[in-house]
């Protein structure tokens, strides 16, 4: 009995040391997990006209610039109106740019530096804005092409995507212009014309000319990830992500074929059934989640000014990471950081009710983490499938991840340093973009691409973003403008 006793206080002990040192150990890494941000003062916010600046993004939205897929020429007019607007209301600018049209309707403007030793930098928005959804016209607070200015907010689809970041950066470039700046450096501004629709005719056509011309840029700012205000969880203070990775893109056609016949008489597999099982098959055979990466990066610089129990967790990535991806999972917009995503978003098969259908065809969407590719993708829907009687093709146009973008160059240094200069409430971190832009048809042309849109968000605002009752608020405008011409001064001046 003795003995029974000593082994139990013995067991009882040896529990309560690995206790005391596990509690030792999360506690040394919360404590020296210290903070990522750079010391940077902030500088006295700029005089922008806003009210001027938001007419003039407001004459911008009553074009309709929507870009189609398969009609090149689709909203021509409106395109070379918008060239004219841009032209007129940024005199000072075009003075000094050089301006070129490219693929019909995108436009390539090169401002010269004064040192050809510099390499040059990239600023890229796109002109196109997406249709608005036949029907939801009436539930618009303000006419979804009206440009209207009202309540504090500039209204209107593309107020945010994408003409609130080119118009911004015309006015930067113009005031820059005005006050007599001369970058040191080349600066190209290039604004595609169908970005909403892959971006194969304007963003590929410029950057094939500058690289047919030999330039490389040292980096591109493109739209991207954006400064969220209550979003990131556990942490009081807007996070601004800058987006220095994207996701890849694949689309995967699944196909069966069966004997088509009298639905009273149907075979044991029909193609409906055989595809549709393949699907099921798919969606219970994600891709796995994985913190590591630009997401683990993103929660390890935040982590230092998060509230104390998810600074804990989050310093720990090494012992807690499971408990992190399940709470990740939870919701799709964390639960697509974390995994390459499998979306069925077409079916097609049968034409009667009484007819056995031939063939049955699915499409499924996936959007891929860097690390991941096309080859890896359809390599995992066969495994995933395991029926050699279904068909698995890959879509033209799919493209693989592009490189991270790294974190400890200058030019980060510099875009992280502008951010904190123009929003000093803001914290910095690295942060993957979930949707393709344009920036990935450059990736020829430079090593080193970052996705940000310098607008503050809550969760509320990105309910509009290709939504309904799209809105930029006209103070926020103001310190876009800001921004991009402090980014100019930092990185070209």
């Amino acid at each position: 009995m003795r003995s029974v006793l000593r082994l139990i206080r013995n067991v009882v002990a040896l529990l309560l040391l690995v206790l005391v040192l596990l509690a030792g150990v999360l506690a040394y890494n919360t404590v020296s997990n210290k903070s990522r941000q750079i010391d940077v003062a902030a500088i006295k916010p700029e005089p922008v006209d806003t009210d001027a600046a938001a007419a003039r993004l407001g004459a911008a939205i009553r074009l309709k610039t929507i870009a189609s897929a398969t009609d090149p020429d689709q909203s021509g007019d409106q395109f070379r109106a918008l060239h004219a607007l841009i032209e007129t209301s940024f005199p000072a600018f075009h003075a000094v740019a050089k301006r070129e049209i490219v693929a019909n309707y995108s436009l390539l403007y090169t401002w010269e530096g004064s040192d050809p030793k510099l390499p040059p930098i990239a600023l890229l928005e796109h002109q196109d804005v997406v249709p608005v959804a036949p029907g939801t016209e009436g539930d618009w607070s303000v006419p979804p092409f009206d440009g209207i200015s009202k309540d504090g907010y500039i209204w209107g689809r593309g107020s945010w995507d994408d003409k609130g970041n080119l118009f911004a950066i015309l006015e930067a470039a113009e005031q820059l212009a005005k006050s007599g700046f001369k970058p040191k450096r080349t600066v190209y501004f290039a604004f595609g014309h169908d970005e909403e629709v892959s971006g194969k005719r304007g963003a590929t056509a410029m950057a094939a000319l500058l690289k047919s011309r030999g330039v490389k840029l040292d980096f591109v700012v493109d739209e991207g990830l954006l400064i969220t205000d209550g979003i990131l969880k556990g942490i009081d203070q807007p996070v601004a992500l800058i987006g220095v990775a994207e996701k890849g893109y694949a689309t995967v056609d699944i196909g069966a074929t069966a004997t088509p016949g009298h639905s009273s008489l149907p075979p044991k597999d029909t193609a409906i059934g055989q595809v549709a099982k393949a699907l099921v098959r798919l969606e219970k055979k994600p891709f796995p989640a994985e913190i590591k990466g630009v997401m683990r990066e993103t929660l390890e610089t935040a982590a230092p000014h998060m509230q104390l129990l998810n600074r804990v967790v989050l310093s720990n990535l090494c012992l807690l990471e499971p408990v992190v991806r399940k709470q990740l999972e939870q919701t799709p917009t964390t639960a697509s950081a974390i995994r390459t995503t499998t979306a069925i978003t077409i079916f097609n098969a049968g034409n009667k009710e009484n007819v056995l259908p031939g063939r049955a065809d699915a499409t499924v969407n996936f959007r891929l983490l860097p690390g991941d590719t096309e080859a890896s993708v359809l390599d995992h829907v066969r495994d995933a499938i395991a029926n050699d009687k279904i068909t698995v093709t890959p879509k033209p146009g799919n493209t693989d991840p592009p490189p991270v973008s790294r974190t400890d160059s200058e030019s980060y240094r510099a875009l992280n340093r502008t951010i904190r200069e123009v929003f000093p409430d803001a914290l910095v971190a690295p942060g993957l973009m979930v949707a393709a832009t344009d920036s990935r048809n450059y990736i020829g042309v430079t090593d080193t691409i970052y996705r940000f849109t310098p607008v503050r968000a809550t969760t509320e605002d990105l309910k509009r973003f290709h939504g309904t009752n799209e809105r930029l608020s006209i103070s926020n405008y103001g310190d876009m403008i800001r921004f991009y011409g402090r980014l100019l001064q930092n990185t070209a001046g």
